[in-house]
C-alpha cells in the first residue's frame, strides 16, 4: 500500500489543512510571546516555526490542487472514450480517446508520485524501532527521564517545542498509506486523542506540582492554598457543568457526524474478524492474555488492580501533598501510579491498538498488515529450560508426585518472589516505608506492587527468551 495509487486529493488537501491549524496555533503563541511574556526573540523563533507549518500547508494544498485537476481530466478523458465508443466507424476518434486516456492517467500517476510522503529508509527505521522488546524498553526510559528531568520539560516553552515535533511527526506520518488506515480507523481515533490527552495533563499535573515544590521549599504556600475560595454551588456550579454539558454535546454530535460509527455484520462462525480486538478500553486486558492464562490475566490481576485501589487511602501514610499538586513530597505515590497508569496500561492500550495487527502479531507503523505474515514462536516453558539441559525428561501421566518434582523451579522462583522478597525488602531499600507503615500496610503495598510488577517481567521474559509459563500444569489447568 506504498503505492501511489491511494493517494487522492484528499489526503494532501487534509494534510494542507491539519499543517495550516498548527501553523495557526504558533501563531498565538508567537502572540503570547510578543504581548503576555515581552519576548521578542522567542517570538521570531515561533514565527519561524509558523512558518515551516505554513509553507508545508501551502505546498500539500498545490498538491491537492494539482492531483484534483489531474483526477477531472482524467475524468474528462473516460467520458470522451465512451461517447466515442458509441459511434460507428469512428476508430480514429477511439484511438485518439484512448491515447489522451493514457496520457491522463500518466499525469495523474506523476501528480501523485509528487506529493510529498515519508522516505521508506525512515519508514524502515521506525518500524525496527517500535518492535515489542524496543518500544517497552523506550516508554520506561522516557519515563525515568521525564521524572528526572522533570523541572526542564515542564517549562511551557519546552512542552510547546515538545508538542510541535510532535505534530509536525504526525503530519509526515499520514502521508504513509499503512499508518493512515490505520489511525483513521473509526475504532482508534479515540486512542489518538488518548495519546495528545494523557500528555497534556501530566504535564499540567507535573507543571503545577514543580512550581507548588519551589514555593514550598521557599516557605511559601502551594498555588491551591492561594485559591481557596469557596463558590457557591448555585449559580457557580450549575452553571459551570451546564456549560460542559452543551460543549461536550456539540462534540458528541459532530464526532457522530464526521466519523462512522465501527459497526461490522453480525457474528458469524464463518468469517471471524483478523485481529479480533475487544474495545479499546479493554485492550490492555487482551494484551494480559498473551502472557497469562485468563484465569490470572482476567481474574487475579484485573481484581489485585480493584483491591490496590480500594486499599489506597488506608496504606498511605504520608499526610503531605494533600490537596495540592507536589512531586517532592509524594515521589513514591506519584511514580508509583504514574507507572501503572501511563507505561503499562496506557502502553498497553496504544501496543493494541496500533502495533497488533492480524493473527496478534506485531506490526510496525508503517507495515503492511499481511494476514498472511506468520512468525515462529518457539515457546518454552521454565521447567524445560532447568531440566533439558541436565538430561531429565518428564513422561506424561506422572502423578502428584512427578508433577510438582517438574514443576520444582518455577514453584519455587514464585514462593519466593511472593514470599521472600517482601522481608528483604523490609530490611533494604524499603526499611524506611517497613517502620512507618508497620507488618500489614507495608506486606499489602509490597504485594499490590508484586503483582502490578509481574506484568512488564513476563512480558520481557516472553519477548527475549520466549519464557511461556514459570509453572505448567496443565492437567490442572494450572499454569502461570
Amino acid at each position: 500500500m506504498h503505492g501511489s495509487e491511494s493517494m487522492t486529493a484528499d489526503i494532501p488537501l487534509g494534510l494542507g489543512v491539519y499543517f495550516l491549524l498548527v501553523a495557526l496555533l504558533n501563531v498565538g503563541f508567537v502572540a503570547h510571546q510578543v504581548y503576555g511574556r515581552r519576548n521578542r526573540l522567542a517570538a521570531l523563533v515561533w514565527g519561524a516555526v509558523a512558518a515551516v507549518f505554513l509553507a508545508h500547508a501551502v505546498a500539500f494544498f498545490l498538491q491537492a490542487n494539482a492531483i484534483a485537476r489531474a483526477e477531472d481530466r482524467l475524468t474528462r478523458a473516460d467520458d470522451n472514450l465512451a461517447q466515442a465508443a458509441q459511434g460507428k466507424d469512428n476508430s480514429d476518434a477511439v484511438a485518439s480517446a484512448h491515447e489522451e486516456v493514457e496520457r491522463a492517467r500518466q499525469d495523474l500517476k506523476e501528480k501523485r508520485d509528487a506529493v510529498w510522503v515519508l522516505p521508506a529508509g525512515y519508514r524502515d527505521f521506525v518500524d525496527w524501532l517500535m518492535g515489542p522488546v524496543t518500544y517497552f524498553v523506550m516508554a520506561v526510559i522516557g519515563f525515568v527521564l521525564f521524572l528526572a528531568f522533570r523541572r526542564f520539560l515542564t517549562e511551557p516553552v519546552v512542552a510547546w517545542a515538545v508538542l510541535n515535533l510532535g505534530l509536525f511527526a504526525a503530519g509526515w506520518a499520514i502521508t504513509d498509506a499503512n499508518f493512515r488506515v490505520i489511525v483513521t480507523k473509526p475504532d482508534n481515533v479515540p486512542i489518538v486523542l488518548l495519546v495528545f490527552t494523557v500528555g497534556f495533563f501530566t504535564w499540567l499535573a507535573f507543571r503545577k506540582a514543580v512550581v507548588n515544590d519551589d514555593r514550598v521549599a521557599k516557605g511559601e504556600p502551594p498555588l491551591e492554598k492561594l485559591e481557596d475560595d469557596k463558590v457557591l454551588v448555585w449559580p457557580d456550579l450549575v452553571y459551570t457543568e451546564l456549560i460542559a454539558m452543551i460543549v461536550m454535546t456539540f462534540v458528541l454530535v459532530v464526532w457522530a457526524v464526521c466519523l462512522k460509527a465501527p459497526l461490522e455484520p453480525p457474528a458469524s462462525t464463518a468469517k471471524a474478524p483478523n485481529p479480533s480486538k475487544a474495545p479499546w478500553y479493554f485492550l490492555g486486558l487482551q494484551e494480559m492474555l498473551v502472557y497469562y492464562d485468563p484465569w490470572m490475566a482476567g481474574v487475579v490481576l484485573p481484581t489485585m488492580i480493584i483491591i490496590g485501589l480500594i486499599a489506597i487511602p488506608y496504606i498511605d501514610f504520608n499526610q503531605k501533598g494533600n490537596g495540592y499538586f507536589s512531586f517532592a513530597q509524594r515521589k513514591f505515590a506519584v511514580t508509583t501510579f504514574l507507572f501503572g497508569f501511563v507505561v503499562l496500561w496506557c502502553t498497553l492500550i496504544v501496543l493494541g491498538t496500533f502495533l497488533r495487527g492480524p493473527n496478534w502479531n506485531f506490526f510496525g507503523p508503517f507495515e503492511y498488515w499481511d494476514q498472511h505474515k506468520v512468525l515462529p514462536l518457539n515457546n518454552v516453558n521454565l521447567s524445560d529450560y532447568f531440566w533439558l539441559p541436565l538430561g531429565v525428561v518428564f513422561e506424561e501421566g506422572q502423578g502428584i508426585g512427578g508433577i510438582l518434582l517438574r514443576e520444582l523451579p518455577g514453584i519455587v522462583l514464585i514462593l519466593a518472589y511472593l514470599f521472600l522478597l517482601p522481608p528483604l525488602l523490609a530490611k533494604t531499600v524499603l526499611r524506611s516505608f517497613f517502620i512507618r507503615m508497620g507488618f500489614m500496610r507495608f506486606f499489602l503495598l509490597v504485594n499490590l506492587m508484586q503483582f502490578m510488577a509481574a506484568l512488564p517481567i513476563k512480558m520481557v521474559l516472553r519477548w527475549t527468551l520466549n519464557l511461556k509459563y514459570i509453572v505448567y500444569i496443565p492437567e490442572y489447568f494450572f499454569n502461570i
